[in-house]
């Protein structure tokens, strides 16, 4: 019964924002070799920036594990500098095409094909890519079901009360496999919404609690509410 509730209050949250937001459209690539780079270029800064890097990778022809190999540490530094961090975004960048290159004949997609918890732990053995980098290019370039946690997961889904800000990455994805079907077209949608709500509404500092869709099943938003009613 505790189980049921639980998923049926999480697919609650995800129609609840899919009706405010829309489909978000995640994630905007021409192939997945290039998701795999946004997911690297993203890392610590904002999407805006990562795009500006992988525009100037591709007009430079080099957005594929063969060009990134080519190329010079120094002049891929200088291609993706507006993501920040760039000269450790370089080395992983060059890390993971080096392992499509010498495992996988350079095709990324070939890659997909194995188990999802394998290619997990390939691509976490990979200079620069955690938890949340694997699980955005299994999500996103792979179209497989793997649920990404970010700061935006962490924050919301404790708010509404149904786990700790401080809980273990893994133990956050388990709780949104063990109680969503294993849907990659809902994971995919589910997490750019909790972005979205994150960056719009839910912020880390004074959330716009009156404009959430979540407000009702919000214990802070509901108090904030409260409280400045009873200020006003």
């Amino acid at each position: 019964m505790v189980r049921k509730a639980t998923s049926d209050k999480l697919q609650l949250i995800f129609r609840l924002l899919l009706s405010r937001f829309g489909a978000q459209g995640w994630w905007p690539a021409d192939t997945s070799f290039e998701v795999c780079m946004g997911a690297i270029l993203t890392q610590n800064t904002s999407w805006e920036n990562a795009r500006i890097a992988l525009k100037r990778i591709d007009e430079a022809g080099i957005g594929s594990p063969e060009g990134l190999f080519r190329i010079s540490d120094s002049d891929l530094g200088q291609l993706i500098y507006s993501s920040g961090y760039f000269n450790q975004k370089t080395r992983s960048l060059k890390a993971l095409a080096n392992h499509i290159l010498l495992s996988y004949g350079g095709n990324v997609d070939a890659m997909f094909l194995k188990p999802l918890p394998f290619i997990r732990q390939e691509l976490l053995a990979i200079h620069g890519i955690g938890d949340e980098t694997a699980d955005d290019i299994l999500l996103y370039a792979g179209k497989l079901p793997a649920f990404v946690i970010d700061s935006y997961t962490r924050r919301i889904i404790s708010r509404v009360g149904m786990r700790s800000y401080d809980e273990s990455y893994m133990s956050l994805q388990a709780f949104f496999s063990d109680h969503l079907p294993p849907d990659v077209a809902m994971f995919n949608e589910y997490h750019a919404l909790l972005v979205r709500l994150g960056k719009e509404v839910c912020l880390k500092q004074h959330p716009v609690c009156n404009a959430c869709p979540l407000l009702h099943d919000c214990n802070i938003g509901r108090y904030s509410t409260r409280w400045s009613r009873h200020e006003g």
